[in-house]
């Protein structure tokens, strides 16, 4: 099948936050977007410390440039991980690049730093943010959010089990019987139930709450028991399918129910995080006080502040005879495949807005309406605008 004439280029450049070894687009995403009339040109290296070299993205008819600012200067499209909001330090060198008219997308933390978004918008640009991409039927092959924590949910474990001083599994020995690591999962989202999989697959005894109910049936499909708390959790999700902040009395009351399954796991998996909020305290220094000598927290809301309340992002550390396990971005830590699913998000999101050779932002849509930030100047999505302040306005519609 003949390519459609190229009308759009998207860019990838090398990501610049720290420690990050993803890549936003890889090499194999390129045919489809070709297809579709969209070329690519990518800066020399983006994808080497994910393990996609310069040469496959030649292979795949992309244009490879010396450095950032001819990417940006020949690209229609920005496809990054980081945006401003999201690494408000060393993404800061795009303000210079980015010009009117260009649209970007990525990770933008849109609700939790606004005024990057707002920085962004004041240059012209059109902004879409793939963390705020819907929960709906038609948008998870697009839920990036998704993807990224099913990567965090596998590698929490295997971090966990290299610090626990116990076995996972159980084991029959000529020396005795070695007896299963006991693992507790506090939020049966994406992640807690792929770090559920993967520690049921190395062995251990596993058991998981979330404040919904209806996730029982999950939980206890990947061989998982369910820990039930009498809580009314009334509506623990928004109309975008993600998490809702309970109040305080809630997460108190939560905490002294959950104080007798975290003192007889071995392992602690928490993973509740609210979009664009603090992440709640589930577990004290009481309980981190009372579990088993040697056990390990894993705390994957530690960017957002952390649910255990002793959780120092991006470090490890001894209390109390227990590592708490400050993890982030733990997602790059398997580049490669995390490039890879992240890649077929943004290809599947881009070609469902190309029309007739053009991005179309229809306000009617719902993937739009919940990913669009920012367009012709000005901030456009009704949450962010509300976190600045400003009134709320309907989306216009139309192709760019």
């Amino acid at each position: 099948m003949a390519e459609t004439p190229q009308t759009l280029t998207i860019g990838i450049a090398r990501e610049l936050a720290a420690h990050e070894n993803r890549v936003a687009v890889v090499p194999v995403s390129l045919a489809a977007f070709a297809k579709a009339g969209v070329g690519a040109i990518v800066e020399q290296g983006a994808g080497i410390a994910a393990g996609y070299p310069d040469a496959d993205y030649r292979a795949a008819k992309a244009e490879i440039v010396s450095d950032r600012k001819a990417v940006f200067a020949g690209a229609d499209i920005v496809c990054q991980l980081h945006g401003l909001g999201a690494n408000p330090t060393g993404a800061r060198v795009d303000l210079d690049l980015v010009r009117k008219g260009q649209v970007l997308v990525g990770f933008h933390e849109a609700l939790a730093e606004p005024k990057s978004a707002q920085e962004l918008a004041a240059k012209g640009v059109t902004i879409l943010s793939m963390e705020l991409m819907p929960r709906i039927t038609r948008a998870q092959s697009m839920d990036a959010i998704s993807s990224m924590a099913t990567v965090a949910g596998y590698k929490a474990v295997l971090l966990a089990a290299g610090k626990l001083p116990r076995m996972f599994p159980m084991l029959m020995t000529a020396a005795g019987t070695v007896a299963p690591a006991r693992v507790f999962v506090v939020g049966a989202g994406v992640a807690g139930l792929q770090a559920i999989a993967t520690a049921r697959r190395l062995g251990a005894v596993v058991s998981a709450y979330d404040v919904r109910s209806a996730v029982k049936e999950q939980v206890e499909s990947l061989g998982a028991k369910f820990v039930e708390m009498e809580l009314d959790a009334g509506d623990a999700e928004d109309r975008g399918g993600y998490a809702r902040e309970m109040g305080e009395d809630f997460y108190r009351r939560q905490r002294e129910m959950m104080l007798k399954a975290v003192t007889t796991a071995d392992v602690v998996i928490t993973t509740a995080a609210i979009p664009g909020k603090k992440a709640p305290v589930l577990i004290t220094e009481e309980m981190v006080q009372a579990t088993p000598a040697g056990s390990v927290i894993v705390d994957l809301a530690a960017e957002s502040g952390g649910n255990c309340a002793l959780t120092k992002p991006d470090e490890t550390i001894h209390v109390h005879n227990t590592t708490i396990i400050g993890a982030m971005n733990l997602a790059s830590t398997v580049p490669y495949h995390a490039s890879q699913m992240y890649s077929r998000n943004i290809q599947t999101f881009l070609l469902h807005l190309l029309k007739d050779g053009r991005l179309n932002f229809d306000s009617g849509d719902e993937i739009v309406a919940g990913t669009l930030v920012a367009r012709d100047g000005q901030i456009v999505h009704p949450k962010v605008k509300e976190k600045l302040g400003h009134s709320t306005a309907i989306l216009s519609g139309g192709g760019a």
